[in-house]
């Protein structure tokens, strides 16, 4: 009797089990969880009020956040524009999430950072697709130094192909001799663990719509520059700024939960003109590879008056160094003078940022970036001196763990 009772109770908490996942499946992304990069970090920190507050903090509970918007999904670890990264982004509480919008060859809008990059976010050189790719693989040439390369664009495949591919982590080994080496060649501070032959699960437009309505997160699409001369087989560009939009449209996805983005200030124009509910909230990505390349205030000034509200430069732009501290930047200062919403991009992109390592996303800062924690630092200055909307994250834990912990919505 004892012993089909013990069976009881097993049977009972596995079902009781089986009702909890389906109740915490992805699409129901209520119970978040940052999992324990946040807490590795704050332990790091050195002794401050910032970390005393953090640690405060601990035990919860932690929110969904607008602040935390999931740069590509969740892109440090799954491969990126994925379901799988996706759903990993809002799991960690991002109340936004990116899809990248490209279109393929039968001018079908996927969810791609760049309409040229299948060959190193995919697996499609492995499969028969990469008959078809804009430049065949090409092996590493010792002799010459020359690097081993490939280009396949969504544009070479139409959407039911696209639709076969698996994502990986963007990545390629440039002295691989075949195909096969070439597309292993993953940074060490990342993993292949989510890039399986069951995984790496990619989208198209709509598909990233449906999927984000189902996770209850905002969302913001970026329009890619494409790869091939538009317009393309009679799409024009503002053919293309528009069918984006008309799938959130379709999709009954109100303009407010939608932050439409572009690096082109033509876009972001086309939308305020012709689609103003969009529009008033459309981001002008800011391209600047160094502080020599940031508008200045009257330039800031004038995307004001174009009807610009939201400006998004990266995080280097914003973050400056006074008495050996992180400070506000000359451009960060100038485009809240000009009454400009800022965005960031993107925290946890870089790999190790101790002893300045940070390269590229923290050039103007490397000099005091002394621990992998100094990114939470970083993150302090962005939200209370700055005044960031929200910050763009490849681990997007890392900023709910801060915003839930501070309050931000």
């Amino acid at each position: 009797m004892r012993h089909r009772f013990l069976q009881y109770l097993v049977t009972a908490s596995l079902m009781a089990c089986s009702l909890s996942a389906l109740a915490q499946s992805p699409q129901a992304t209520t119970n978040i969880q940052v999992g324990p990069r946040p807490y590795f970090l704050v332990a790091e920190m050195a002794d401050s009020p910032l970390k005393a507050r953090l640690q405060s903090c601990a035990n919860g509970p932690f929110r969904k956040t607008d602040f935390s918007i999931g740069h590509r999904g969740a892109a440090m670890m799954f491969p990126e524009h994925t379901q799988e990264s996706y759903e990993a982004a809002a799991r960690m509480g991002a109340g936004i999430v990116e899809c990248d919008v490209t279109f393929t060859k039968d001018k079908e809008l996927v969810c791609r950072h760049a309409q040229n990059d299948l060959h190193t976010t995919t697996n499609i050189l492995a499969t028969p697709l990469a008959a078809k790719c804009t430049q065949p693989f090409t092996p590493f040439d010792a002799a010459k130094n020359t690097p081993a390369s490939a280009e396949c664009r969504a544009s070479d495949i139409t959407l039911a192909e696209f639709k076969t591919l698996r994502g990986k982590m963007d990545a390629f080994n440039p002295k691989a001799s075949t195909a096969q080496e070439f597309m292993d060649g993953t940074a060490k501070w990342r993993t292949d663990l989510y890039s399986g032959p069951t995984s790496g699960t990619l989208m198209s437009h709509q598909e990233s719509i449906a999927l984000f309505k189902k996770l209850g997160v905002k969302m913001t699409p970026e329009l890619k520059s494409a790869s091939v001369a538009m317009p393309f087989e009679g799409f024009s560009q503002a053919q293309y700024a528009q069918k984006m939009v008309d799938e959130y449209k379709a999709a009954g996805v109100p303009a407010s939960q939608v932050f439409a983005q572009s690096f082109d200030k033509n876009d972001v124009l086309y939308w305020i003109k012709n689609e103003p509910a969009f529009g008033k909230q459309a981001v002008f990505l800011d391209d600047a590879e160094k502080v020599a390349d940031l508008p200045g205030l009257q330039e800031l000034q004038r995307y004001k008056q174009e009807g610009i509200q939201i400006v998004a430069p990266p995080i280097f732009a914003l973050l400056d160094v006074k008495d050996g501290k992180l400070a506000v930047s000359a451009y960060a200062k100038n485009a809240k003078q000009a009454g400009l919403g800022i965005i960031a991009w993107s925290l946890e992109r870089s790999g190790l940022l101790a002893a300045g390592k940070g390269g590229w996303y923290y050039q103007t800062v490397n000099p005091v970036m002394q621990r992998e924690s100094d990114m939470l630092r970083a993150v302090d200055v962005l939200a209370r001196d700055v005044g960031v909307m929200g910050i763009f994250s490849d681990w997007p834990a890392t900023v709910s763990y801060y915003a839930s912990c501070m309050g931000l919505k």
